[in-house]
């Protein structure tokens, strides 16, 4: 927000909670959940922008519909790519998931390193970002467009995430979710991801100027519309609790999810492995190609591979028409 738009913000907050911190803080969660808009900002972002489109055109696209009813938020759609699918034989699929505010076309030197050993990879736009419609996301929508993935493609030896996303695969592999069936990959790797939630809604009410019982309202709210309390989203719990291996790639410098995360991971059990990408702060540690060899490293080292979907030529056609 620009400090004219946080102040007015504020303004209204502080007005509306003194008549009913329970409409602020209904008003807070809509506030939180609106995605921000998917024009890159500055040069950088729109040359990596449309670096990642071109190594991307070439994919499958694919409309994803949320399930609806229960918990999370039904409804929505997200979108997908896919490379190297739809062939004979047995190959590794694997499931990358972008950041807050990003998209497939900002992991796309990740899905080419994938791609380059022979996997077939699904890319999810989440709602609200890339391709997919709508301008609201929240972990359940996240979570569901997850699901969605699997029962479009099938299962997943891997799943692999970049911050926010990195998240919401850890919340369901371990099933949190009410209503929507675990995501559990044979592996998990996570790029600069949080471990937790809280501190986030934490900060965003004190941006906004929310007193206790609006906070407290605001956060009731994930309880609302995700089926458990915010503080039960703990992926750093989960990763002790789903029995696989693990890869956390994190960097010290990273100013947008601090390290202690990282090391929160680790500290969950003996088989979440800790890298350290040092020196690649939060974004640029999704292209680092010391990232990508100690992630293609980990993959390699134990997967078999599922039968690729055959996709009918007259089914792609109307799934490409309906995009």
């Amino acid at each position: 927000m620009t400090n004219f738009t946080l102040k007015v913000t504020r303004l209204g907050f502080s007005l509306l909670q003194s008549v009913s911190p329970r409409m602020a803080g209904k008003a807070a969660f809509r506030l939180f959940c609106l995605t921000p808009s998917r024009r890159p900002k500055g040069e950088k972002a729109k040359a990596a922008h449309a670096a990642g489109a071109a190594k991307l055109a070439s994919a499958e696209r694919f409309v994803l519909p949320l399930a609806g009813g229960g918990g999370g938020g039904g409804g929505g759609r997200a979108h997908a790519y896919r490379l190297n699918g739809g062939a004979l034989g047995r190959r590794p699929r694997y499931l990358v998931t972008h950041g807050w505010g990003s998209s497939g076309e900002y992991m796309a030197d990740l899905v080419e390193a994938l791609v380059a050993t022979g996997a077939e990879v699904i890319v999810v736009d989440f709602p609200g970002h890339g391709r997919a419609p709508g301008r609201s996301l929240h972990m359940g929508m996240a979570v569901k467009a997850i699901a969605a993935a699997e029962c479009r493609f099938g299962a997943f030896d891997a799943t692999l995430g970049h911050s926010f996303g990195g998240a919401a695969l850890m919340v369901a592999a371990s099933g949190m979710l009410p209503g929507t069936a675990a995501v559990l990959p044979e592996r998990l790797v996570l790029i600069g991801s949080p471990s937790e939630m809280h501190w986030l809604f934490k900060d965003f009410g004190k941006m906004i100027g929310l007193a206790k019982p609006a906070q407290q309202a605001l956060e009731n709210e994930v309880r609302c519309v995700a089926g458990r309390r915010l503080e039960e989203f703990d992926a750093g719990r989960a990763a002790g609790a789903i029995r696989r291996p693990v890869l956390v790639v994190h960097a010290e410098d990273d100013k947008e999810v601090g390290a202690n995360h990282a090391r929160r991971y680790a500290a969950a059990s003996n088989d979440v492995r800790l890298h350290w990408a040092n020196g690649f702060g939060h974004r640029r540690i999704v292209s680092a190609a010391p990232v990508l060899e100690a992630i293609t490293d980990f993959l390699a080292s134990a997967i078999s591979g599922k039968d690729a979907e055959i996709i009918p030529l007259f089914d792609l056609s109307a799934r490409r028409a309906s995009l």
